[in-house]
């Protein structure tokens, strides 16, 4: 009985361990100009990507990268999980529906 049990937790502890499948990137894309640049992805587990940037003029002689996008991914729970976000001269500005807002 000592050993059934013995192998039982051994044998859930290798399931537990296994990795995961890796998942494969089914559609790619990507634009690099001088001053912007846009990409996209898409992987075979849902997850997904979307960005671009440009150079953004704050004044004389000084520029700062400005970036939009959004990406979404399946989470453990099987819910697919969505932010769009900005970040610019402001910081990384993240929007989500499981994102708490400040009150």
């Amino acid at each position: 009985m000592k050993c059934i049990l013995v192998f039982a937790c051994l044998s859930l502890a290798l399931c537990l361990a296994a990795p995961a499948p890796e998942a494969e990137i089914v559609n790619l894309a990507s634009e690099v100009n001088a001053d912007s640049y846009n990409y996209n992805f898409e992987t075979s587990d849902g997850t997904k990507q979307e960005q671009h940037g440009s150079l953004k003029n704050l004044g004389p002689e000084e520029d700062a990268l400005q970036v939009a996008g959004s990406f979404s991914y399946v989470g453990d729970d099987g819910q697919t999980y969505s932010i769009t976000y900005v970040a610019d001269e402001n910081g990384f500005q993240p929007q989500g529906a499981h994102i708490p807002q400040a009150p």
